[in-house]
């Protein structure tokens, strides 16, 4: 337990804080591992696609909770990595290279619009991204030579090492290794002065300017990566739907990457995964319940959107840190049980009541 509290700046750098983390992690590794196994084939493709959003939360994780720049275009992002990805498929090109390809070419794309738009922060920044969003999405309707236009794109059969990666179980455990190299990649970033200056724009842009930090520079490189990692689940994104059309990158699809964000918890990787199986479990969850809820609420309309608004205004009102600070709560509570100290799980609460005046 000692060895758990102790402050130590070698631990705070570390990716794994201390050896019950590794086991734990490793445990789920092995559970995730073995799922295929032992759920069916419904279960399994609705994980495939929690990761492929998981992928997709992280990405812009980096970019809101770390860098503090909002966007609301982040299912352009996912498109084009969905539609690079398929048309190099179909001109023959090997998956193993179309899938980096993607997230590369997205990530150029990335930086092409972080650059013009350094200069706007907070709501300005959001309609700037909205609109960029906006004319992607025209470009894939109206570019019917390459994307197919609302006719669609039938996306090709991917193939790892000669054998085809098809069905609910090929992309889950493509989805799970890209997962799982996207996490180590933002965890080593985050404990990198990359990182670190990204946090500092974050809290106050005047105070990292002051320490000599280049905005231009980082706010650019945080577009690219996350537009990067976003194209990378955009390339998973196709296999999984194996049919691309224009419709499907629509804003609303943004405000579902938003959502995984804050419902997760700002800061936070864990709270970007935490927050992709709640938007991707939820209305799973909405569809076997809507027929015994009561009063005939299950048959009005927008019950889903409806839903993921409430829960965004509450987390936001009474539980600022997200799945992920209602995780740290829950821990700590057992590590301190019976010393548990209730003026620390009110702290965040008052905190948030003093925000809301200011």
């Amino acid at each position: 337990m000692r060895h758990l509290f102790r402050t130590q700046y070698r631990q705070d750098i570390a990716l794994f804080r201390h050896n019950g983390d590794r086991f734990w992690y490793g445990l789920l590794v092995v559970l995730v591992l073995i799922a295929p196994q032992v759920l069916g084939e419904f279960y399994i493709g609705e994980l495939g696609a929690v990761f492929i959003f998981a992928i997709a939360g992280v990405g812009l994780m980096l970019l809101v909770g770390y860098t503090g720049l909002i966007s609301l275009g982040h299912a352009a992002f996912l498109g084009i990595g969905a539609y690079f990805n398929a048309v190099l498929l179909a001109q023959g090109v090997p998956f193993l290279v179309t899938l980096p390809l993607a997230g590369l070419f997205t990530a150029l794309c990335g930086a092409a619009i972080g650059r013009p738009t350094l200069r706007m922060s907070g709501l300005y920044l959001a309609i700037a991204t909205l609109a960029f969003g906006s004319i992607v999405g025209t470009v894939f309707q109206k570019w019917t030579a390459v994307t197919g236009g609302f006719d669609g794109f039938a996306v090709p059969t991917p193939y790892v090492f000669g054998i085809p990666v098809d069905g609910a179980t090929g992309i889950y455990y493509v989805s799970l290794v890209v997962l799982l190299f996207v996490l180590w990649i933002s965890a080593n970033l985050l404990r990198s002065p990359v990182g670190r200056a990204m946090v500092a724009i974050r809290d106050s842009e005047v105070s990292a300017q002051s320490m000599g930090i280049n905005l231009a520079w980082y706010k650019t490189l945080a577009f690219a990566i996350s537009a990067g990692m976003t194209g990378l689940a955009g390339a998973l994104f196709a296999h999984y739907v194996r049919y691309l059309a224009p419709d499907a990158f629509d804003v609303l699809l943004s405000v579902q990457f938003v959502t995984i964000v804050f419902i997760g918890g700002l800061g936070s990787l864990r709270g970007a995964i935490l927050g992709a199986m709640f938007v991707r479990l939820l209305p799973q969850l909405i569809a076997i319940v809507r027929d015994d809820l009561p009063f005939g609420i299950g048959r009005l309309p927008g019950l889903e959107p409806s839903l993921f608004g409430l829960v965004l205004v509450l987390v936001i009102l009474f539980q600022p840190g997200g799945l992920n600070g209602m995780w740290l709560k829950v821990k700590s509570w057992f590590q301190e049980f019976p010393f548990k100290r209730q003026a620390g799980f009110r702290r965040q609460k008052s905190y948030a009541k003093s925000e809301r005046l200011r």
